[in-house]
């Protein structure tokens, strides 16, 4: 670890701290219905949208009105994504000539960008056609985000009124997310992109001939506006193979640092949203806090662990740091930083290689994951996601102190504390469960690359992925198998849409209780004793949940390297 490494995380997080406050704000206006500076350009196509959904800014849905409004959006995006691929050999805006998509990988696929989760097991550039990239995995990359985001405010509300029966509307939410945060922020993050050379284009792909006269063909395509989109929404879903390890998506720095930027920004925001709505930001500081300090603590175990390297290597007279599977113009410093990132905000995009991290550097990316979406997590899944354990820690904290537990005024009485165990145990179950199941089975196991605790890493990764809408992979996986398409694409509807659901009926249920004034036994929910307890619940849970599961994987593979012969 040096120095320079550290001024680099630091710069990183300064950019981060500083977008909070500016970011949450105008977020909340448009949320809220105000007006903004952008207001006189979208604010008719806004309102021709809800004239052809045939609904207003006025008109409000009760939470399970919103809530089937929101699967019903979702379903009809999975089946026309899912077709779109299966007949894209016979439309335009494909010039490399790929042909339809089998049915169990688009199926995964279409599973994967409708969830936010981006999960590829497939190439792009030598699966997809353009019009696929274009008008269904950017598409979704949009409206999936949105669908997130639409979830968290709704949870914000629930808070934040009271005595009332409505949360909204979720065609009004979904519109206002799209046309005044995404798109406005990609458009102008695309051009930078491309000043950065990013290709964006539709030009059939380049044939080259090398120096030692060999033909190579250099696929391009519209890239930028999928590369600002996919980590903006915290997608991840990249147009090469790739990733952002691809010369094209990543080609400098400024790039990297932009892209690391735009994973975090909104999700960090939302805190700052939730501060404003509720009438105290102090409140959205103690959860940004909270998120801040298991964010670090990844950082500095990961940057660690692969600034140490490999003993093995050592013991050969080799010294340095961990460099397999890292492109040399990011380093140690910036690859694991973008690990760290891109896992705890479940964005799923890399630019390194995780499944060539060395064990407890890779573990990390693992628990960012397992945790559930929180640290930061994908725009508004990961704010719900928090919130939900925020229940939980007001719950035990009320046990403690045996008083009812409350929550800005709101009481948390025994229906809210069964949805938020509901939706939290949902995520261990589809992850253990389905990786339990796939090291048993011939079809399960014949897809390993690496035999022994690697190979159940690199299993357990997948569902981890899967299950929490991240969509990194180890990579040593051959994910592209009907078993694995089939289940990890159940994987990630689980992980989405059981999580979602009962995060709505805690809503439903908040949004009509009265508001209780605070009083001497009221527990303090925007300083260090509430970020300690919620940081302390969150690794409570997680460690007796996948403990066991870690100490199979990971952590008995770093034991076996530091023990073994020689060393």
């Amino acid at each position: 670890m040096t120095v320079n490494g550290w001024i680099q995380i630091l710069v990183f997080c300064g950019i981060i701290l500083a977008l909070v406050k500016p970011l949450g704000g105008y977020m909340t206006r448009v949320f809220n219905g105000e007006r903004t500076i952008l207001s006189l350009i979208f604010g008719p196509l806004e309102r021709g949208l809800y004239r052809l959904a045939g609904t207003s800014d006025r008109e409000e849905q009760h939470w399970t009105t919103y809530a089937g409004a929101m699967l019903l959006f979702n379903l009809a995006g999975f089946l026309l994504l899912y077709v779109l691929q299966r007949v894209q050999g016979s439309l335009p805006y494909n010039p490399a000539g790929m042909g339809a998509v089998p049915p169990e990988l688009a199926f995964n696929t279409a599973a994967s960008f409708v969830t936010n989760t981006n999960w590829q097991n497939y190439g792009g550039e030598s699966t997809m056609s353009y019009l696929t990239q274009m008008a269904g995995m950017n598409v979704q990359n949009f409206v999936s985000a949105a669908t997130g985001i639409a979830i968290a405010i709704v949870l914000i509300r629930a808070f934040a009124r009271k005595s009332a029966r409505t949360l909204g509307n979720f065609w009004v939410d979904i519109v206002r997310a799209t046309l005044y945060v995404l798109l406005p922020i990609c458009v102008v993050g695309t051009l930078v992109l491309v000043w950065q050379g990013v290709p964006q284009n539709l030009n059939p792909y380049t044939v080259a001939t090398t120096l030692e006269g060999a033909q190579q063909t250099i696929a391009q395509g519209p890239v930028a506006s999928q590369m600002m989109i996919k980590h903006l929404g915290t997608n991840g879903g990249g147009f090469f193979n790739a990733n952002a390890a691809h010369p094209f998506e990543n080609p400098t720095a400024l790039v990297n640092l932009i892209h690391m930027v735009m994973i975090f920004a909104i999700g960090a925001a939302l805190t700052n949203v939730f501060g404003r709505m509720v009438g105290s930001e102090r409140q959205g500081w103690a959860i940004f806090a909270a998120m801040g300090v298991l964010f670090l603590a990844g950082v500095v175990v990961c940057y660690w662990a692969e600034a140490q390297g490999n003993p093995l290597v050592h013991a050969l007279g080799i010294d340095g740091g961990n460099m397999e599977g890292k492109e040399a113009r990011f380093g140690i410093v910036l690859s694991s930083l973008f690990a760290v990132v891109t896992t705890a905000a479940s964005c799923g995009a890399v630019n390194a290689m995780h499944d060539s991290f060395m064990a407890l550097g890779g573990m990390i990316p693992m628990i960012n994951m397992m945790l559930g979406e929180i640290i930061i997590g994908g725009v508004g899944a990961g704010f719900y996601g928090i919130l939900l354990f925020i229940v939980i820690a007001i719950f035990v904290a009320g046990l403690m102190v045996g008083r009812t537990p409350e929550y800005l005024g709101k009481k948390i009485e025994a229906k809210e504390v069964k949805m938020a165990m509901l939706a939290v145990l949902c995520l261990p179950l589809t992850m253990l469960g389905f990786t339990a199941i796939a090291i048993v089975l011939p079809t399960g196991l014949s897809s390993i690359a690496n035999p022994g605790p690697h190979g159940f890493s690199e299993v357990l990764y997948a569902y981890t992925s899967a299950a929490a809408n991240n969509g990194s992979a180890f990579g040593g996986l051959s994910g592209n198998t009907p078993w694995y398409n089939l289940t990890i694409g159940l994987a990630m509807l689980m992980g989405r849409f059981l999580v979602i659901i009962p995060a709505m009926a805690i809503a439903g249920s908040l949004v009509t209780k009265k508001v209780v004034p605070a009083s001497a036994g009221t527990f303090p929910t925007h300083g260090p004793l509430f970020v300690g307890l919620l940081v302390g619940v969150i690794v409570i849970v997680g460690g007796l949940t996948f403990f066991p599961a870690l100490a199979l994987g990971p952590i008995v593979e770093h034991l076996a390297m530091v023990q073994a012969p020689g060393l």
